[in-house]
């Protein structure tokens, strides 16, 4: 314990890596988005939709730090490892009450106090280990007070939020998100942060995106239940891994090789700033696309498990569920239009008419029966797919595109 706490950060170089602890790191992350989608989908109302998504931004907002100071110094040695060790714990205390973040029962756990005192554990840990990772860098620990005076003044919405309760609990947490963002701008704006190595941080986007999209096939088993074996419930589960697949081509076939190439030839300070645009905030869109999804496919499936055998293609979704599922979508691809435009510079034209025609498809969804409406979808994204592989092929972006920087 004591050549732990006496051991100086090991700084990253430009070439280094994720590791493999920071892999587990992302899976407890991901593990709390899903308990998110739990929290969202019984039932999903317009009220817990939005409540889900002020969590999802102070999951994100809490992974995103961490990322940002595994970039600095080594995540997986010496004191980070340790303190990231308990803020891996913090998180999975969250997961476990996030399905309780707006409730107070009998429950001998005050669940909406237990998720603000562990996020004000997240980013107290954090700023403290970052100020160990500066060590002897004069504007990184200046980036590092303002932002971290900008966080801490974030916690007082938090506690009266979890004090309070209902309406005054969402109103309060919502004034958190944007003091913490809105801090982060600030900061980035003002001193800057600095990314080390663009290998890295771009690897660890990529990881926590892919995990994400395979978590979210977990909600065809959640939404199937015990009916799997009918095959409207077959059919549904392979349109929502073929919508999966299509998610994973246009991002990591075709968006993710030349964005980082655009990345790591940036010149330094447009580096730094690209990294905090393209990567902790268009990703966010990305990430809270693949929930919103999972949650309307979870919908789905529930609705042809419950509806069985009497309308074999279920009843029409509810026009939450549809915004969940054609919502999903949309910020998806509104995170990938964004992305590129932050990275390379471009944003192919059919990218911005997809996002058109995904909004035209979802009235339409909404009248059509669960399955038909996944399978519209499905078929949306399958064509976008299509298309895009004939006319740019399967390497997205050209080079030229990606080094116009």
């Amino acid at each position: 314990m004591r050549l732990i706490l006496r051991s100086r950060p090991v700084l990253t170089e430009e070439t280094h890596r994720a590791t493999s602890f920071e892999i587990f790191f992302d899976l407890v992350f991901i593990f709390a988005l899903t308990r998110v989608i739990a929290f969202m989908g019984h039932p999903p109302t317009p009220l817990t939709v939005a409540q889900g998504l002020i969590m999802l931004l102070l999951l994100w907002n809490s992974w995103t730090s961490y990322t940002w100071l595994g970039n600095q110094a080594r995540a997986d040695l010496g004191l980070i490892s340790a303190g990231t060790t308990v803020a891996m714990g913090a998180i999975f205390v969250a997961a476990l009450v996030i399905p309780d973040a707006w409730r107070r029962g009998a429950a001998t756990v005050d669940a909406p106090l237990t998720l603000a005192l562990a996020y004000i554990v997240l980013t107290a840990l954090h700023l403290t280990l970052y100020f160990f990772a500066a060590m002897g860098d004069r504007r990184l620990r200046t980036t590092l007070r303002l932002y971290g005076s900008v966080t801490a003044l974030a916690w007082i919405p938090l506690i009266l939020g979890a004090v309070l309760g209902g309406t005054a609990q969402t109103l309060l947490w919502s004034a958190a998100i944007v003091i913490n963002f809105g801090g982060g701008l600030l900061t980035s704006a003002v001193s800057g942060w600095q990314l080390r190595s663009p290998s890295h941080f771009t690897e660890r986007h990529g990881l926590v995106l892919i995990i994400a999209l395979g978590e979210s096939l977990f909600s065809v088993g959640a939404g199937a239940g015990a009916v799997v074996t009918h095959w409207p419930v077959r059919v549904a589960a392979l349109l929502a891994f073929t919508a999966t697949v299509c998610l994973w081509w246009c991002y990591f076939k075709s968006s993710a090789l030349a964005a980082a190439e655009a990345l790591g030839r940036a010149p330094t300070e447009r580096r730094n700033q690209v990294a905090v645009n393209a990567y902790s905030l268009a990703h966010f869109a990305l990430i809270a696309g693949v929930i919103y999804l999972a949650l309307g496919i979870e919908q789905v499936l529930e609705h042809l498990a419950h509806d069985q055998p009497r309308h074999v293609a279920g009843t029409p979704l509810d026009w939450t569920s549809t915004l969940a599922l054609y919502g999903g979508a949309i910020l998806y691809h509104t995170g990938r239009v964004l992305f590129l435009r932050f990275t390379i510079r471009s944003t192919p034209p059919a990218q911005l008419v997809a996002l058109g025609v995904a909004v035209l498809l979802l009235p339409v969804a909404r009248i059509l029966p669960a399955l038909a409406a996944l399978g519209l979808l499905t078929a949306f994204l399958v064509a976008l797919v299509c298309y895009e592989r004939l006319s740019r092929g399967e390497q997205g972006p050209t080079a030229d595109e990606a080094a116009d920087v």
